[in-house]
């Protein structure tokens, strides 16, 4: 179902308050295609084999210490592949502030909506 110019509009406005308000959160919302990174995911399994071996060499040496390290690594493996990387905002990195907008008098993104909504019901009978 297609959007009305007005609603275009008002999605349209939403998402420039957001970016405005908190842009590291409106760039990880944005769909970038790829959500795992194949270099991670391969240097993940290749820790995780390391692990495996870990493991074994404790159960073979009968010492619970390194097969509980071997353990951990396998654990930290799959940890380290499956969570994304955080990508830092490139303005904040250099020790720059990012301007707020403050064209909302309540206070950010979710006053304006409240402003909003409180807009639409005095309008109403």
């Amino acid at each position: 179902m297609a959007l009305s110019e007005h609603e275009q509009r008002l999605l349209e406005q939403l998402e420039q308050q957001l970016n405005a308000e908190d842009p590291r959160f409106a760039h990880s919302m944005a769909s970038s295609g790829r959500s795992f990174s194949t270099r991670r995911i391969v240097l993940s399994a290749l820790v995780g084999v390391a692990g495996i071996l870990v493991l074994l060499v404790g159960i073979s040496f009968q010492n619970i210490f390194i097969g509980v390290g071997g353990f951990l690594i396998m654990g930290a493996s799959v940890y380290f592949g499956t969570v994304r990387p955080v990508v830092g905002d490139e303005s904040r990195g250099k020790g720059q502030s990012v301007p707020k907008s403050s064209s909302t008098p309540r206070g950010g993104f979710m006053g304006g909506l409240e402003e909003k909504w409180d807009q639409r019901r005095q309008g109403e009978p």
